[in-house]
């Protein structure tokens, strides 16, 4: 199975839910994620997930200038 042919199923949903799911239930205060501008699916998902873009800086992947952000999420049971 490749990314193209999973794209779009949900399993990227399911799997943060699942992760998210434990980390509330281990009592985590935060979760945290970085990834960088102009993945936009991705960072509606976050969101949609109660993820908050907390800080965003000029850095360089795969040899390319990019703008890396920060989001995070605290437990729902504390918030």
């Amino acid at each position: 199975m490749t990314s193209d042919t999973t794209r779009g199923s949900g399993i990227g949903r399911k799997l943060l839910e699942t992760a998210l799911d434990f980390c509330d239930s281990k009592n985590c205060p935060l979760v945290y994620l970085n990834t960088f501008e102009g993945l936009d699916a991705a960072r509606h998902l976050y969101e949609a997930l109660g993820f908050k873009l907390v800080e965003q800086a000029v850095g360089t992947q795969w040899g390319h200038e990019v703008i890396e952000q920060r989001f995070e999420r605290t437990n729902r049971a504390s918030s």
